[in-house]
């Protein structure tokens, strides 16, 4: 591996083993944000490296806001796992990956340190402004896998990301009453909502019944762009803020 890091704002390359090649001339059109998940940084570094593990990232941030590479850009890391946005399965080839240290939900949830979003920030802008990454395409990992994964979860600052240009985001339709979609709901209307949810991107199976896959997406759905509250439940906030997301996107994407 090259000892400069591709990014300006990472300090040092400290390789891991874990990649390969982008397959089938992919390059990179995603950005996936993740937390670590584990006890300390030290612990999730040393995992990430670990041959035996499997997994890997492009960039480790710590709490302090220290960037580290661990794969280089142009390689497909082993971050997303069985994934799916817009159709296509093998994130890991179209995506650049960055792990923050964070210890996430099995942890307590502590809140993410403002010189740690200070550095993904800074990441982020720089990675899009080199591989033209629409904001669209800066994801959760629960976004892309709704059914395994909750990461970075309600509490990453998603908003403060979007007004330093960084993300797809809408302000979120406040919550109030009114009609509800939830797990065993059948129909028409479900079918719609399925259809709104992978016109934005997500993955799943449009089959006009409320199932645990589709309570998983809209949870997702939730963490990222409507926090304040996340049961699974298509409340009329949340359709609303999906129907508002879909508006805002490039008209290319849906027309």
């Amino acid at each position: 591996m090259h000892q400069k890091p591709d990014s300006p704002f990472a300090f040092k390359v400290f390789p891991s083993p874990n990649h390969g090649e982008r397959k089938d001339g992919k390059t990179a059109n995603s950005i996936i944000l993740h937390y670590t998940g584990m006890a300390s940084a030290q612990g999730a570094l040393k995992w990430l490296c670990n041959p035996i593990s499997n997994v890997s990232c492009h960039y480790f941030v710590f709490e302090d806001g220290r960037i580290l590479q661990l794969v280089p850009e142009n390689r497909r890391a082993w971050h997303a796992g069985a994934s799916n946005w817009h159709g296509e399965t093998d994130m890991n080839s179209i995506s650049i990956g960055i792990e923050i240290v964070n210890q996430g939900h099995e942890g307590g949830s502590p809140p993410f340190m403002q010189e740690q979003i200070a550095a993904v920030i800074k990441l982020c802008q720089d990675i899009t402004d080199r591989w033209h990454i629409p904001q669209e395409r800066i994801l959760a990992h629960s976004d892309i896998a709704p059914l395994r994964k909750q990461d970075p979860g309600e509490l990453f600052p998603w908003r403060q990301l979007h007004e330093c240009g960084i993300g797809h985001f809408v302000v979120p339709e406040p919550i109030q009453g009114g009609r509800f979609f939830s797990q065993g709901d059948k129909g028409a209307p479900i079918e719609a909502l399925q259809s709104m949810l992978a016109l934005y991107g997500y993955g799943l199976d449009i089959n006009g019944v409320y199932d645990s896959q589709t309570e998983a997406v809209i949870r997702a759905l939730q963490r990222h762009y409507r926090p304040e509250k996340v049961d699974g439940i298509a409340d009329h906030s949340t359709i609303t803020t999906l129907r508002n997301l879909i508006r805002a996107l490039p008209i290319q994407l849906y027309a």
